[in-house]
């Protein structure tokens, strides 16, 4: 065997040439899922791939080559790895370009933009009780621990009503219309009644909604577009081949 030969080589198997090019393969798989290829990991590699090839040759001598199984698994691989390859090739010529994820993330911010609403309630089941739980609030009684006590939110009550910062949209239609009629301090002065009972509101806090950064969210909205054209690929594929 010439020095070039030996050198394209990492070992002889019984009498069979193992080539480097299996070294160099499997090292970019390692590379790949994140793992640095050190000299020891690039020795097990050497070791496996020299294991690999003792087992193959007692595989093929005991003829496990040939039978149905194995050209079914293999006719199953071949077909994973195009397919892989075919997204994979899709994916490098359809790249998510910055416009399209400035696009996506407006429409986000248009979306989920405007005012939050820093609100406490009450929810109780009759208006009566709520009529007589706003009269005491008028006498000076304290919101929170009212609600703590009355209210049938098992959500907010046990915080003394606090809704936490919400737009105005996350809440039913009564509610938010009442909110957003408020002013920052100001409570309801009639109880508000939505599918859930009845309602004292009131306004803590109003703010501009809080929104990401663009360069924040930019990895997850490219990764959202990405899969959507993958998805409107394979649709297309779907649709314009000929099943009978």
């Amino acid at each position: 065997m010439s020095p070039l030969a030996q050198a394209q080589n990492l070992a002889i198997v019984n009498g069979k040439a193992v080539p480097l090019a299996r070294v160099q393969a499997l090292s970019q798989q390692v590379a790949r899922s994140g793992r640095e290829v050190t000299p020891e990991i690039e020795q097990q590699i050497k070791d496996e791939v020299i294991a690999r090839e003792i087992f193959i040759q007692e595989a093929q001598k005991q003829a496990l080559d040939t039978t149905e199984d194995y050209k079914v698994q293999m006719e199953l691989a071949r077909q994973t790895i195009l397919i892989r390859d075919l997204f994979t090739n899709f994916q490098k010529t359809n790249a998510v370009t910055d416009a399209e994820i400035k696009a996506e993330y407006d429409k986000f911010a248009a979306a989920n933009g405007g005012k939050e609403y820093k609100a406490r309630h009450i929810l109780v089941e009759k208006e009566a009780e709520a009529k007589a739980i706003i009269a005491q609030l008028k006498k000076g009684g304290k919101f929170e621990d009212i609600a703590k006590k009355a209210s049938k939110d098992p959500g907010s009550g046990a915080n003394g009503g606090d809704l936490d910062w919400a737009p105005a949209s996350n809440y039913v239609a009564e509610f938010a219309q009442a909110l957003t009629g408020l002013t920052k301090g100001k409570m309801t002065d009639t109880p508000v009644k939505s599918q859930f009972g009845y309602h004292v509101i009131r306004l803590d806090d109003v703010r501009e909604a809080q929104l990401p950064k663009l360069e924040d969210v930019k990895p997850q909205i490219a990764q959202q577009l990405q899969q959507q054209k993958l998805a409107t690929y394979q649709s297309e594929l779907r649709a314009k081949a000929k099943v009978e």
